[in-house]
């Protein structure tokens, strides 16, 4: 059953609309037509809806089920994403999505090797808005994440004051024990409800600077290890968010 997402839900008559960018592709790309069935997404709430009327501009339906949505995480985690060269971004955040993370930052830190203008990078940021919104769709995620405005190491430290836990994945950290502590922490955080937001950074292809390192410390990031392998910039993320996921995943009904 293909899925959207869409906020025009009308619970009271149970009716469903889809327009622009949904609508054209369900009717040119899907060939959907009347009677077929889709799958609604507003959250925490699937709706399962029969297709009345569709054209390349709006496609009207009537919602047959309701179901809870059981894909988003009990807690919001944040992927703080060193830029990297070429197109590697593009596979971090569909990658990203699938395993659960809430939104995706890209930022440009001391080693990041490729710099571009804000034009630029905001053009970019809309085509890695869709590849979200595409991953979102094929694993059944219940939102679609936001690939946030891409920031220098600066702002992006100001920014993740806000979260309850940072996560920093470090070459020189201290053990595993202490790393397991600190996930431990979490899951019980997680369960109390005194965690709800997560940060995670991870480096660019270069690494982190000292002086980066220092400034997430600051603010409190907890620095960890994620074994005596040595990642890619663009597997380490999957790899702390896997671990998160199947540390966090809500039990299956």
């Amino acid at each position: 059953m293909h899925r959207f997402f869409s906020e025009e839900v009308n619970i009271k008559e149970s009716t469903v609309r889809l327009s622009g960018g949904d609508a054209h592709h369900a009717a040119q790309v899907l060939r959907l037509s009347v009677g077929d069935l889709i799958m609604v997404g507003t959250g925490n709430r699937d709706y399962t809806c029969r297709i009345t009327s569709i054209s390349p501009e709006e496609v009207l339906g009537t919602i047959e089920d309701i179901s809870g949505n059981a894909a988003e995480l009990p807690v919001e985690i944040t992927l703080y994403q060193g830029f990297p060269k070429g197109d590697k971004l593009e596979l971090i955040i569909q990658k990203a999505v699938e395993l659960g993370a809430a939104s995706i930052v890209p930022v440009w830190m001391t080693r990041s090797v490729v710099k571009m203008d804000q034009a630029k990078a905001e053009k970019r940021r809309l085509r890695y808005q869709a590849i979200s919104e595409s991953a979102a769709k094929q694993s059944g995620r219940g939102v679609i994440p936001e690939v946030g405005t891409f920031l220098s190491m600066k702002e992006a430290v100001k920014a993740a004051e806000k979260h309850d836990l940072i996560l920093l994945p470090y070459e020189n950290a201290k053990g595993m024990r202490y790393t397991k502590d600190v996930l431990k922490k979490l899951e019980k955080g997680a369960k109390e409800k005194t965690i709800r937001s997560v940060g995670i950074f991870i480096g660019p292809e270069g690494g982190f600077e000292e002086s980066e390192i220092d400034a997430l410390r600051k603010i409190g990031a907890e620095v960890i290890t994620l074994g005596h392998r040595i990642l890619r910039t663009e597997t380490a993320g999957m790899m702390l968010l896997s671990v998160l996921g199947f540390l966090l995943d809500r039990d299956a009904d």
